[in-house]
């Protein structure tokens, strides 16, 4: 006889902690990527960069930092993945597994344009329109479509929280005002990006240190 309540075997736990430690991992290469880059930029002008090598080495470590941070998202969706695997419900489960792979995706995009644009200044002819073009394509890619996608991720993480008793109730409605931040205004206020990174940092630890509710039926 079998029921829709997952067994909270060994296992179960073994890979819960594995969610956990791989969610806070990401949460904080991102952010001490992204606060990095943000004050590497914080005036992005090409003269400006190309006569600050400080600068320019800041931002190549923060982007050193983006594929440590990619494994760890990808490993932290996979976990995440076999946790909800007995009670998954498919349309949350694809729309939470597709926005974290675009999300993703175009972090990775990202990073080897802005490390193209990089290795670019340290020539010595420099193309301003290219410059302007990699910069802005860069910006939109993640600030407008990246940061949407990972909106979308934590609307599907925060419901089928919920729906799971995974985490704490105030924990996801706490991620749907961030996805609510995040569709508002992470195109255009850079810093309230932060959001996404910070809210999975606290969901992972939430993850190490609670028990979800068991079901009573």
């Amino acid at each position: 006889m079998t029921t829709g309540t997952p067994m909270l075997t060994a296992g179960f736990w073994r890979s819960r902690r594995s969610a956990a430690i791989a969610g806070i991992l990401f949460a904080l290469l991102l952010l001490t990527a992204m606060v990095m880059l943000r004050l590497a930029l914080s005036t992005d002008s090409l003269q400006s960069l190309q006569s600050d090598a400080q600068r320019r080495t800041l931002i190549r470590w923060s982007l050193n930092l983006v594929p440590f941070a990619g494994i760890a998202f990808l490993w932290f969706i996979g976990v995440i993945r076999e946790q909800i695997g007995d009670i998954e419900d498919r349309l949350f489960s694809t729309v939470f597994l597709g926005s974290g792979l675009l999300f993703l995706a175009m972090l990775f995009v990202g990073a080897v344009t802005s490390t193209s644009l990089m290795d670019m200044l340290a020539g010595t002819n420099v193309n301003a329109d290219i410059w302007d073009y990699g910069r802005n394509s860069t910006q939109a890619l993640f600030s407008v479509y990246g940061m949407r996608m990972a909106a979308v991720f934590t609307l599907s993480v925060s419901t089928l929280g919920l729906r799971t008793t995974a985490m704490p109730r105030w924990v996801a409605y706490l991620g749907y005002l961030s996805a609510l931040i995040l569709l508002l205004a992470a195109g255009t206020q850079e810093w309230t990006q932060l959001v996404f990174p910070a809210w999975v940092l606290l969901v992972s630890v939430v993850i190490l240190f609670t028990r979800p509710v068991r079901p009573t039926h």
